[in-house]
């Protein structure tokens, strides 16, 4: 570790559109909440963050509201993303290490404008942080599962987050082909909330919607039929605005999810076709790995896997994947770049 190193407090952000986790080195994963502010109109004061202002989400009286910061995986309100994301830092990083400096690395999505990439680092900088870069989040949840991105191999990774899904082929501690659509859960959620209102005539919220989606949401038809769940849920008649009742089944959800799913099941198969032989090879015999809370989706990695033919598997952190290869991404690079200049030395 380097003298720089040992004056600086390295911290990686996964800045969901859903959720934002930190991780600061040495402690881990320090802050996992909700990417939701919650202010005061007119003056814009902010009265609470996380999972405090998400409790506000729909609920707030006139004269507050709380919204989400960041739409399909990018920065929707620069102000409110500053306020929240120098909010969190400030909770995790001690008075004692102000005199440190702060380095953070951000994932973010590969599909976003060089704008939306400035507004990233700006909110950071703007925040307290000294230095400030990025990195794909694919390319995060990679180095987060552990997966040995240095070396010669194919791996494909799949990260499904609450605003974007992205698709990446690594190799060599590089991205070789890479793809991302505006599809997620949060999608998702919009997905159930529209058959809902369509089959049932019932106009139900996104919490609702995640709720089912997350006890109750598959996309494989079930072998067994006796295990078909069922949930009850709340909303208001689409036609008499009255509060009505209605036990929802999991294969309606299925339905629901059909379109949105399909879409990420698509993006695989178009990142395949792109990839070279040699890699392809590799990732048949490694498999597809998937991280985020979308790879939670029951059913989901059995039906890649039945689509493309190529084993797939959820790592074993999915949510954090992506916060953990942010700022563990510091000291790997670093080897890398070692490594290359020592084998550029015994070849000049």
């Amino acid at each position: 570790m380097g003298l720089f190193d040992r004056f600086s407090t390295d911290v990686g952000i996964d800045l969901g559109t859903c959720n934002t986790l930190i991780y600061v080195r040495g402690e881990g994963i320090v802050i996992n909440e909700p990417s939701v502010v919650a202010k005061e109109r007119g003056t814009n004061r902010v009265v609470a963050v996380g999972a405090e202002a998400k409790r506000m989400l729909f609920r707030t009286p006139g004269n507050i509201t709380a919204i989400r910061p960041l739409r399909d995986g990018v920065i929707a309100d620069l102000e409110s993303t500053e306020k929240m994301i120098k909010y969190f830092i400030s909770k995790v990083v001690k008075k004692n290490q102000f005199f440190k400096s702060t380095r953070m690395k951000i994932g973010i999505p590969s599909c976003i404008t060089q704008v939306e990439r400035r507004a990233c680092i700006e909110a950071a900088l703007k925040a307290g942080a000294k230095e400030v870069d990025v990195i794909e989040e694919s390319l995060a949840a990679a180095i987060g599962a552990d997966i040995r991105i240095d070396e010669p191999a194919g791996h494909m990774i799949c990260d499904i987050g609450g605003g974007t899904t992205e698709v990446s082929v690594i190799s060599l501690g590089g991205m070789v082909v890479t793809s991302s659509i505006r599809v997620g859960g949060d999608k998702f959620d919009e997905a159930i909330v529209n058959h809902v209102l369509d089959k049932f005539g019932l106009r139900i919220g996104l919490s609702t919607a995640e709720r089912l989606k997350i006890e109750i949401g598959n996309v494989g038809q079930d072998e067994d039929k006796d295990v078909e769940k069922k949930m009850e849920v709340r909303g208001t008649d689409k036609i008499t605005g009255l509060p009505q009742r209605k036990e929802i089944g999991s294969d309606e959800i299925r339905k629901a999810l059909e379109v949105p799913v399909n879409q990420v099941v698509e993006e695989i198969k178009k990142v395949f076709h792109e990839t070279p032989p040699e890699l392809a090879a590799d990732i048949v015999e490694r498999g597809i790995v998937m991280a985020g809370g979308g790879s939670l989706l029951k059913g989901l990695s059995k039906l890649i896997s039945k689509e493309t033919g190529v084993h797939t598997f959820v790592v074993d952190n999915p949510l954090e994947s992506v916060a953990l290869g942010a700022g563990k991404s510091f000291e790997l690079f670093r080897n890398i770049s070692s490594e290359r200049e020592i084998f550029n030395n015994l070849n000049s």
